[in-house]
């Protein structure tokens, strides 16, 4: 498979994926990977999986925005390093517009990219070399809007970030913008920036999940923040 083909490219796979999940919801994802053989990869895992369907690929930056706003995909699969528009501007255009959710692909010798992207509101982040079945859960995890894909991962990228990769003391948040949150939202924040999921966060402050869902929610509006990513680190870079 080259270049860039809209639905047609995945329409036997989706048409598939459909069939083997009646009645119940799929995910509809557009694959952004400059690299062909990648890409034809890629769109091979997800294809596999009987509850997401590749809506689109695309070979580069623009055709992954344009893509994502005629498709209207859940969630758009982005690597970083792409020609025309790289990855963090196409992660930018695409989650300013709420066109999707952005899962972006990464390595950790990558880091101003992913901390760009991480400001830019993607959703969650996937290393290169991960696993068919990683893979294939990071969508899903990502399309449920649980943004901190694998808390390990997620982690160590925070603490990365934390520590080496700080912005200019000219664009660090404000301490003063906690001051809108509850103590409990605080709380939901603290376990955000450990890189905790709904589950860990709900266990670790004995309420539902349902409820915790709600507070990242109202925290995310409150904070003017477009993902959980960008709350966990700010979380980090506040000390919260």
């Amino acid at each position: 498979m080259s270049g860039a083909t809209g639905t047609s490219g995945a329409t036997g796979t989706s048409g598939a994926a459909a069939a083997g999940t009646e009645g119940a919801r799929t995910v509809r994802v557009l694959v952004a990977e400059d690299q062909s053989a990648v890409r034809a990869g890629l769109v091979l895992i997800l294809g596999s999986a009987p509850d997401i369907t590749v809506a689109g690929e695309a070979a580069d930056g623009e055709e992954a925005v344009r893509l994502a706003r005629e498709l209207r995909p859940d969630v758009v699969l982005m690597d970083v390093q792409m020609p025309r528009l790289d990855g963090v501007s196409a992660t930018r255009q695409v989650v300013a517009e709420g066109l999707a959710d952005v899962l972006v692909l990464t390595t950790f010798d990558l880091d101003e990219y992913v901390f760009g992207a991480l400001r830019a509101g993607a959703a969650g982040f996937l290393l290169k070399n991960a696993e068919a079945r990683e893979l294939v859960e990071a969508v899903r995890t990502v399309a449920r809007g649980e943004g901190l894909i694998a808390p390990a991962v997620t982690r160590r990228l925070i603490a990365e970030f934390a520590g080496t990769a700080r912005p200019p003391a000219a664009d660090a948040p404000d301490p003063s913008v906690l001051d809108a949150l509850t103590r409990r939202e605080r709380e939901v924040l603290s376990c955000l920036g450990l890189g905790l999921s709904n589950a860990g966060i709900a266990e670790r402050l004995d309420m539902a999940e349902a409820t915790v869902k709600t507070h990242v929610s109202r925290l995310l509006r409150k904070l003017e923040l477009r993902s959980r990513v960008q709350a966990a680190v700010l979380a980090q870079e506040l000390g919260v």
